[in-house]
């Protein structure tokens, strides 16, 4: 009867032992999706890759946004893809785990002088994989939760790159823009002061100041062009686009600045409860500390086999019977097993408790770069460049009468441009330090802040002029 029961539990056990229909996607999407309001997809067969080829070409065929930038960069990263075949692999291990080692057979055949011949024949079975079946099983979902866990995690990432991608190729764009201007500028005054100069009504050193600035413009708008190809670039790697996808439409400039800046509630609390890194340590280390129970209750076994045998010789009847095989532990008790998975419990432990203060601190800064990064832009908008404007207009009268010189009034328009581009450098910090912002508190570590990270304002934003 105890036989019987054994048998029929294996049965039951090793039928609950499947893959799934979607290979456990389903809750990678949920994460994302409930996160940033866009799902990632698992392209596993032809259909599902032409299908998102077929979409990546209507998204190409519209000028991008950041909505439409995370989309194609979750249809189309190659190495986004590759992150979710993890999953494959931990399913099979959770499978597995659900069922019961192959059996193995063992056949001898030994022949005597005499013409005897003994045969020997065995079929056994792994005992020990059937009774841990209730505690291993579990162990490996949990693992495959973490897996889940950390794809969704890539996936946000890859979302975050993806935007701030996004943000700086098309500030960088807008900034060529005015950097061209600037030169133009630059170009007229100096070629204004040379033929002044051979006409006899300027100094040399006023000419060879306007002449040093063109060059600074046309130094700094090279820079400005490479910045916008690198931009551009690092877009194209993080939406993993190649060939005929490479003429993706921008737009010409930035979104605008919100009214108002978000003030998220209980930022910190939210990271500890809903940032996916925290949440995969805390897995990893429930995980772990089951292992440490399993661990306790086999340390005195260490491998246990229950097979049939039987063994026949020439001229003399069958004989049958069993074998079991058993790993004493005379030398080891399993004390160093013990002592080791305790240690790895304890380093789990306070790699989770460090996550969970690097997120909160990682919330905290975050924030502080996306309230200064606003402020800032929000002061070019309503302050610097509504004054600049200002000074513009009023020089303009002054030229018109006679008031001021040329020179005076290509020199505003300079500082005119430098303002606008002053402000373009903050608003893309802004949108920045705002995808860092909700990355952090419900994703991963954002990395460096916005207004660490960004770029310094070339050398005509701190040139001379008059």
């Amino acid at each position: 009867m105890k036989r019987l029961t054994a048998v029929a539990a294996a049965v039951v056990l090793t039928g609950c032992a499947s893959f799934s229909n979607d290979g456990g996607f389903g809750p990678v999407g949920d994460l994302t999706r409930e996160r940033i309001g866009q799902a990632p997809s698992y392209q596993r067969t032809a259909e599902e890759t032409d299908s998102a080829q077929a979409r990546v070409k209507e998204l190409l065929a519209q000028p991008l946004t950041a909505g439409s930038a995370v989309e194609l960069a979750f249809l189309n990263n190659r190495g986004l893809q590759a992150s979710f075949a993890e999953l494959g692999i931990a399913e099979s291990e959770l499978v597995r785990a659900g069922r019961l080692r192959n059996p193995v057979f063992a056949f001898g055949r030994l022949r005597e002088g005499g013409g005897i011949v003994e045969t020997e024949r065995s079929v056994m079975f792994d005992v020990l994989g059937l009774l841990t079946m209730p505690v291993t099983r579990p162990m490996e979902r949990r693992r495959f939760e973490q897996v889940q866990h950390q794809a969704a995690s890539e996936a946000l990432r890859v979302a975050a790159e993806a935007r701030q991608a996004f943000y700086s190729a098309v500030a960088a764009n807008e900034l060529v823009r005015y950097y061209q201007q600037v030169m133009e500028a630059a170009d007229a005054s100096n070629e204004l002061a040379r033929r002044m100069v051979q006409a006899g009504n300027f100094n040399k050193l006023a000419q060879m100041r306007e002449q040093s600035f063109y060059a600074d413009a046309t130094a700094d708008l090279g820079r400005a062009q490479h910045r916008a190809v690198a931009e551009r670039e690092r877009l194209v790697r993080a939406l993993g686009l190649s060939g005929d996808q490479l003429a993706v439409k921008l737009p010409d400039r930035l979104p605008d600045l919100p009214n108002a800046p978000t003030t998220p509630a209980n930022a910190e609390q939210t990271a500890i409860d809903r940032r996916l890194d925290v949440l995969a340590a805390r897995r990893a280390t429930e995980s772990t500390a089951r292992s440490l129970g399993l661990t306790k209750a086999t340390r005195m076994i260490n491998v246990l086999e229950l097979g049939y045998q039987n063994k026949s010789a020439t001229g003399e009847p069958r004989a049958n019977g069993y074998e079991i095989e058993l790993e004493l532990p005379l030398f080891d008790f399993g004390s160093t097993r013990l002592a080791r998975a305790e240690s790895v419990y304890m380093q789990s432990l306070h790699r989770t408790a460090q996550v969970a203060v690097n997120a909160q601190s990682e919330v905290r800064e975050s924030y502080s770069a996306y309230r200064t990064s606003y402020d800032l832009a929000r002061h070019y908008r309503d302050e610097v460049v509504p004054l600049k404007k200002r000074i513009s207009e009023e020089n303009l009268l002054r030229y018109n009468g006679m008031l001021i010189g040329v020179f005076e009034l290509l020199a505003d328009s300079r500082e005119q441009v430098r303002s606008v581009t002053s402000y373009v450098e903050a608003l893309r910090d802004f949108w920045v330090a705002d995808t860092q912002l909700q990355t952090a508190i419900t994703g991963q570590s954002p990395g460096s802040s916005a207004l660490s990270s960004s770029s310094s304002t070339p050398a005509a934003a701190e040139g001379g002029g008059h």
